[in-house]
């Protein structure tokens, strides 16, 4: 492996030992600047570096975007702070929190699209933490019917500072305030956070060629997202595995003559079908009914305050809420919401033009190439984890994901590179010429 790879490969191998420290808050940021350094680096000292050090090319422009709008998030974050009036302190240790969060989307992505990082690494490196999470599986299960405590330690790593103890914390396993029934969470410091984690382990898992590895990153997915009791987790297996490996029919004309007959059928069938859709919609929603209200009341208090408050900048940081949302603050739950209240309609424009951007090429690349369907799963999983969750404090654990969409970037940009060369344009012309 080359030293990007072993950080890498190290790093994941060392997750639940990170967990059991309570430092996996502390270890991502760590990792994220750390690779953008050796990525810095190798850029600017070229063919000086040593050889497995080496920048495999120049920098994509997708990855420009992603800087550009991660930079206005904190332009953003700077226009709020000012605009409520929030002061220095406060202003620093939100750009700290920045640095630590929305930073790292572009600098993992950044680092995956110029070191030299092979796929397959990271691929093994997920189905790695898969097996040891199934080994340690069995006494989390065991341990709300063994009599063991939810929470075993919080680790004194909390002074670094972050968005909350939980964050620093070592959990068995957690109960669900409305209905009392454990739920777990295993590295992550709650459940629907573990279950998106899940999916993306299985879509990891289903691009290694190693069996038994396979088995081991499948298996664990799918118990991180069937412990956790999250309904996100479910949408996401289903859509997130199976989605990007259906898009490529959309070339194939057999498959636009299944639509139109599906769409033909739709004429009979379209009112129960649509009747049955909205029953289980209800049915999805009264699963889990408290949360489901705090949810869509936090959503509507941010968007009110946000379009009468702070329709440009937001309100710089999120703020309390009231008894009605069982003093949840207000902006956290949904990535775009939360935007909207906290940075404004800059804010919220930062995250969408990049994430835009990045789905149409990997879109693009997954219709044509097998290489593609990680890469989109992964896009996939972090649009429907926006829905539910605050990408922003999330991005420490994402990072696996992150580096990997830029391994992609890296490969599509090479390929790109390959058929505009002079000696493909040549030999193109040669075979033309001389078909033998």
């Amino acid at each position: 492996m080359t030293p990007p790879e072993a950080l890498a490969w190290r790093a994941m191998v060392m997750t639940w030992v990170f967990y059991g420290m309570g430092a996996l808050y502390v270890v991502g940021p760590m990792l994220g600047w750390t690779f953008a350094g050796m990525a810095v680096l190798a850029l600017y000292l070229g063919p000086a570096i040593r050889a497995d050090l080496r920048a495999t090319g120049p920098v994509p422009a997708v990855v420009w975007l992603w800087f550009a709008g991660m930079l206005v998030m904190l332009i953003a974050l700077w226009g709020g702070h000012l605009g409520w009036g929030l002061g220095a302190k406060q202003t620093i240790k939100s750009s700290i929190g920045w640095a630590k969060g929305w930073a790292l989307v572009a600098l993992f992505i950044f680092a995956g699209a110029v070191l030299p990082i092979r796929r397959e690494v990271l691929i093994r490196g997920q189905c790695a933490i898969g097996f040891w999470t199934l080994v340690l599986a069995p006494l989390l299960l065991a341990a709300p019917y063994l009599g063991l405590p939810e929470r075993i330690f919080t680790s004194p790593l909390k002074a670094i500072g972050g968005p909350g103890p939980e964050y620093f914390s070592v959990y068995f396993f957690t109960y669900d305030p409305a209905t009392w029934t454990p739920r777990w969470q295993f590295y992550l410091p709650w459940s629907p956070f573990a279950a998106l984690l899940g999916v993306v382990m299985v879509l990891f898992a289903l691009e290694e060629r190693h069996r038994g590895w396979m088995a081991a990153g499948i298996g664990a997915g799918l118990l991180m997202i069937l412990a956790s009791k999250s309904r996100m987790g479910l949408v996401g297996l289903v859509a997130c595995t199976i989605g990007p490996r259906m898009l490529p029919l959309v070339l194939r004309s057999s498959a636009w003559l299944a639509l139109a007959g599906v769409t033909a059928s739709l004429a009979v069938l379209g009112t129960w079908l649509l009747a049955s859709a909205e029953a289980g919609v209800a049915a999805f929603k009264g699963a889990r009914a408290d949360s489901t209200r705090v949810r869509e009341t936090l959503q509507r208090i941010a968007f009110e305050r946000w379009r009468e408050e702070a329709p440009w900048f937001g309100h710089g940081t999120v703020q309390p809420g009231p008894h009605l949302v069982e003093y949840m603050p207000i902006g956290s739950h949904h990535t775009w919401y939360g935007l909207l209240f906290v940075k404004g309609l800059v804010g919220c424009g930062a995250l969408f033009v990049p994430l835009v951007a990045h789905l149409v090429v990997v879109l693009v690349d997954a219709a044509r190439h097998p290489r593609g369907r990680l890469p989109l799963g992964i896009l996939m999983t972090l649009v429907l984890l926006s829905f539910g969750e605050n990408l922003e404090i999330e991005a420490y654990m994402f990072w696996p994901a992150l580096l990997l969409l830029g391994v992609h970037l890296r490969e599509v940009a090479e390929e790109k590179s390959r058929q505009s060369s002079p000696v493909a344009q040549t030999q193109s012309g040669d075979h033309l010429v001389n078909p033998s």
